[in-house]
């Protein structure tokens, strides 16, 4: 059985969360941070990885629309962050609407009692994880 994976794709990170086999809920995998904003080559040997490690067959790309439903500038670069996993890794992206998600983590975060140096540290994670559970959720009510 495969799993899905959720990525939180940020300027300078990159938030990972994978479903367990039965596809009910995300788990929090890692952080990838990148020094370089533009090169995403060494995220790219990391993801491979990871995809391997968990046997993922499918991602969930969290994709920052505006609040008034348009695409901006992080919407576009998250676009092509899609075509080009895609292309490198050969697996269907999914982009789902992840807009509140991050501030929805860090109000998570706050009522569990998190430092906000700790905060900043995870929160990407929690990122991912609130876009993979907001796809397996879907996913199980459309079944």
């Amino acid at each position: 059985m495969k799993r899905v994976m959720g990525l939180d794709y940020g300027e300078k990170t990159i938030g990972v969360a994978v479903s367990d086999l039965l596809m009910f809920t995300a788990q929090g995998v890692e952080i990838i941070r990148r020094d370089n904003p533009v090169d995403l080559s060494k995220s790219m040997v990391r993801l491979k990885e990871l995809i391997e490690m968990y046997e993922v067959d499918k991602i969930v790309l969290g994709f920052p629309k505006n609040m008034n439903n348009t695409v901006g500038e992080r919407g576009e670069k998250t676009q092509k962050f899609k075509e080009k996993l895609e292309k490198d890794l050969g697996l269907d992206v999914i982009l789902i609407d992840e807009r509140l998600t991050t501030m929805q983590a860090e109000k998570m975060l706050i009522q569990a009692d998190v430092s906000r140096q700790k905060r900043k540290k995870v929160i990407d994670k929690m990122a991912a994880v609130l876009i993979l559970q907001a796809y397996l959720d879907q996913s199980t009510n459309n079944k």
